[in-house]
């Protein structure tokens, strides 16, 4: 399994643990030379959104990859990870319907992660 892709499944294995909402993997490698796949989510509240951020952050970390940069705290309603081969946006659900990741990146490929 290439690089990108175990650490998009590691993220969404933590994300799913926390009991995120609608967790969306889009491979993005073909159109972007920002990552290989974007990770979204989102949470009901922000101590949810801040649960999957460290639990995505600490799975990842025991696997050996080391986040990048963080934009986001615990007040924050959008929290990014950037590991450079993925990024992971943990939303509030009203912040992803406003910004609308899956929509601006419709060009990406949705990824089944059932396939992994």
């Amino acid at each position: 399994m290439e690089c990108s892709q175990e650490m998009a499944k590691i993220a969404y294995e933590a994300l799913q643990e926390k009991k995120s909402e609608d967790v969306k993997v889009i491979d993005i490698q073909n159109i972007s030379v920002l990552a290989d796949y974007f990770i979204i989510a989102n949470g009901t509240n922000p101590n949810q959104l801040e649960a999957m951020k460290d639990a995505v952050d600490e799975a990842l970390y025991k696997a050996g990859y080391k986040v990048k940069q963080v934009e986001g705290n615990r007040s924050s309603t959008w929290i990014l990870l950037d590991y450079e081969d993925i990024i992971v946006h943990i939303f509030s659900k009203e912040d992803r319907l406003f910004y609308d990741l899956e929509r601006v990146w419709s060009d990406g490929e949705e990824v089944d992660v059932t396939t992994w």
